[in-house]
């Protein structure tokens, strides 16, 4: 048996702050101390000025591996992760081979128990003819079931309503949904492709993949999802009009159908395509600033229920293409939880809120067992949090294998000092230890 101190943290947990301590014993939350004492124990870090804050979850990632790791892959992304404060993820399964399998799952699986820094669920995918392997999935082991209602990088795109339809009339596990309707976002592919050919400013992404795109998918999923009570979680939303399909004025835990932001559609808008380009060329797109403004109030109001990253990342070669051949998606884990933060300088947001977002609601839209709070008895993933250290995204600073962020050139005022997964000081002084290893998630359903 080890035992751990964290010793005199802001604590930032279940809509409170509070000065106390936390005592960890081996891999578990033992005690919250708030009276000032100072129980014994093998290790003390003092944490006076710091924050302490659960370790955040992410719900949509794409690590990359097994196929495609010239661009990232699990062990490159999960030192990442930890390093900006996320302790778990969940894995797209638009890798090669790709996921739609349990063979193939279990094999990601297994990388990720020798390889992860970070705790670790997968998806697995669906295509137009794989239902019945879909229907084996265990909810107490794998997060959900991803569909692709719009196509994206490695195009699982499922247009079948038939499968669609036996899928959420007898999914028993969360059915995460990618919305983006194809005819749409062909008939402006060719309009613009038309009028610009292979030179069109990446700033027409919005146009092509549109709002339109995205609230015809969107609607369609929810519809479905109404029609069989099935357990929709639509990702990465980017448009004021979809806030309207998801449940609201409920707790999540009786929600249905549930909504998820990313940071870059909460950070930036279409006025920034003329300076970043390709950089923040994602699917679905970033839009205007009204939308969002509309996602962040409804990430405020309990709208939208989480934040993520979708983190997908590209080689500089691939993004410095032209629009048409320049892939969409960006890595963002290391600096998601540090935006999130410096919104709240910013007047945005609140520390609660953030907490509650990224760290709080995705353990409860997902059942993860025992993760995502800081209580007695919980998993002890935990992040320590300076407020007042200014600090500048710099390639030499970026951990990501692809070497570059969205961020490069930002200056931000809050850093992680400290990860701990399970216990274990993963990440301390700018450093990920290499011989720390997450463990798989587990659902209480």
């Amino acid at each position: 048996m080890s035992t751990l101190l964290i010793k005199d943290a802001n604590i930032i947990n279940e809509g409170t702050q509070q000065v106390g301590s936390v005592l960890i014993e081996n891999d578990t939350i033992k005690q919250l101390i708030f009276d000032g004492s100072c129980p014994e124990a093998d290790k003390v870090i003092d944490a006076k000025g710091l924050m302490l804050v659960p370790g955040a979850i992410d719900d949509q990632v794409h690590f990359r591996e097994p196929g495609l790791t010239q661009k990232a892959n699990i062990e490159s992304e999960s030192r990442a992760a930890v390093a900006g404060g996320i302790t778990s993820f969940m894995e797209m399964p638009n890798t090669k081979p790709q996921a739609t399998t349990h063979e193939v799952l279990e094999e990601k699986y297994k990388i990720a128990a020798q390889k992860s820094a970070a705790n670790y669920s997968f998806y697995i995918g669906a295509t137009n003819d794989n239902v019945e392997e879909l229907l084996k999935t265990d909810p107490k082991t794998v997060c959900g079931i991803k569909i692709f209602m719009g196509s994206s990088t490695g195009n699982m795109l499922v247009d079948n309503e038939a499968v669609l339809d036996k899928i959420f009339a007898e999914s028993k596990v969360l059915i995460a949904t990618h919305c983006e309707d194809e005819d749409t976002i062909k008939k402006n592919t060719d309009i613009y492709r038309e009028q610009f050919g292979d030179d069109m400013p990446f700033k027409y992404h919005p146009v092509i993949r549109s709002a339109e795109a995205c609230y015809k998918s969107s609607k369609k999923a929810a519809g479905l999802a109404r029609r069989h009570n099935a357990r929709l979680h639509i990702l990465h939303l980017t448009t004021a009009k979809e806030l309207e399909l998801l449940d609201f004025g409920m707790p999540l835990k009786k929600k249905r159908v549930t909504g998820e932001v990313c940071v870059h559609h909460l950070w930036f808008s279409d006025k920034d395509y003329n300076e970043y380009g390709s950089k923040i060329k994602w699917n679905p797109a970033v839009k205007s600033e009204a939308d969002r403004d509309a996602l962040r109030l409804g990430l405020k109001e309990g709208r939208l229920d989480v934040v993520a990253t979708d983190h997908a990342p590209h080689t500089k070669e691939e993004k410095a293409n032209k629009y048409f051949q320049a892939p969409s998606g960006g890595p963002l884990v290391q600096h998601a939880m540090v935006a999130m933060l410096e919104m709240v300088k910013q007047g945005i947001f609140t520390y609660e809120l953030v907490v509650e977002k990224m760290c709080h609601a995705p353990a409860d839209l997902y059942q993860i067992d025992k993760r995502g709070y800081i209580k007695e008895g919980y998993k002890a993933d935990l992040v320590l949090v300076a407020d007042d250290k200014q600090w500048e995204v710099k390639e030499e600073n970026v951990l990501y294998k692809c070497g570059w962020s969205p961020f490069e050139g930002t200056k931000f005022s809050h850093a992680i000092s400290h990860t701990f997964v399970n216990g274990q000081l993963v990440y301390a002084d700018g450093k990920v230890d290499e011989n720390i290893r997450g463990e798989r998630l587990s659902f209480d359903r």
